[in-house]
């Protein structure tokens, strides 16, 4: 079924002439897909099955999301895709638009919860996105009702919530580099601010504000930027069992032997939770490529959303990735085999 599906969809690809005859003669270099650290093992498990097919050889780093968009807008043409957790920034567009590397398409490949975690052998514990904020936003609101902002004072979750554990805030999380890192203060930390009524109303009349005050994170050693590497993390988390980490579940999915997720406001981080929508802090993952980056490469993209690798039972989903549906991943598909530029302006993803 996959030699099938390639075929027919490269076929399609190059009837539509977008596919430039001189992008079909064989390359010498490796395809080099450069990015996102959690989209890094489904990346390179999908270029070890296209290179072992193929005979095609395959490069595949981790340099983070905006990283990843950085050296593939630079106009490098060694570096023919970047994989993000996050969607490319309208800064990152124009920077490709200036080095010339456009038109660019965007694949969506799955989904991806953000979790938190401790150490296996730590006391349980439970967060709501309010707790989160409370402990890891810079600056807190004077109170419910008045947005004066005053340097966080929390140093123990405990002073947040009697509830929870007497432990010291110590949370390890991606640096500002990193996608993961954007979707959690998008997505949790926002979430979190909006439950103090001043910050809802900020919102409102100030979008721009709200964000830049949800999103500054602490920088008094309560958060501390660990890098892109997860798996130091994990490292780190199973040598400091009061300690908390942010990463991708993925990562969750494989190191289940040494942490344990943390439920927030009372739903389990799971590959079903996330998937219906009922774990609050989700993201879209994605690769990006050139128009023109020629057969090799449109290959390598095929194989990351085919039935084999990014369908439900694929094996992607078998190390961590959460599919999108069959319809989503066919409208992928089309998008890659007519070379239709990443939508813009509100369009569809």
């Amino acid at each position: 079924m996959m030699r099938q599906q390639w075929a027919g969809l490269m076929g399609l690809a190059m009837a539509s002439g977008l596919i430039l005859t001189g992008c079909l003669d064989a390359r010498t270099d490796p395809v080099r897909v450069v990015g996102s650290s959690t989209v890094f093992p489904f990346a390179a498990r999908a270029a070890q099955s296209y290179s072992e097919r193929t005979g095609i050889r395959m490069v595949v780093e981790q340099t983070g999301s905006g990283g990843g968009h950085k050296l593939f807008c630079s106009g490098d043409p060694s570096i023919d895709a970047t994989t993000s957790s996050r969607r490319q920034k309208p800064s990152e567009t124009a920077l490709c638009l200036r080095n010339g590397v456009a038109p660019v398409i965007e694949l969506k490949l799955g989904y991806d919860g953000i979790v938190l975690a401790r150490a296996i052998d730590a006391a349980p514990m439970q967060l709501t996105v309010g707790d989160l904020y409370q402990a890891l936003a810079r600056d807190l609101p004077t109170s419910d009702t008045d947005c004066t902002p005053q340097r966080n004072p929390y140093r123990r979750w405990s002073e947040i919530d009697p509830l929870l554990p007497d432990d010291r805030i110590e949370t390890y999380g991606p640096p500002p580099t990193s996608g993961t890192r954007d979707a959690f203060v998008e997505t949790a930390m926002e979430a979190g601010a909006r439950t103090f009524a001043c910050m809802a109303e900020l919102e409102s009349e100030t979008p721009n504000l709200f964000r830049a005050r949800a999103h500054a994170l602490r920088e008094d050693g309560y958060w501390v930027d660990a890098g892109e590497n997860d798996n130091a993390l994990i490292r780190t988390l199973s040598n400091t069992p009061s300690a908390l980490g942010v990463f991708g579940f993925s990562f969750l999915d494989q190191n289940a032997d040494k942490v344990r997720g943390i439920p927030i406001g009372g739903i389990s981080p799971s590959a079903e939770n996330i998937r219906n929508g009922a774990y609050p802090v989700v993201r879209d993952l994605y690769l990006y490529l050139r128009a023109d980056g020629g057969a090799d490469v449109a290959g390598y993209a095929l194989e990351i959303t085919s039935e084999e690798a990014a369908a439900m039972g694929g094996y992607l989903e078998e190390i961590g990735l959460i599919p999108l549906s069959d319809s989503e991943r066919h409208q992928m598909q089309e998008r890659l085999a007519t070379m239709t530029p990443t939508p813009r302006n509100g369009d569809a993803p």
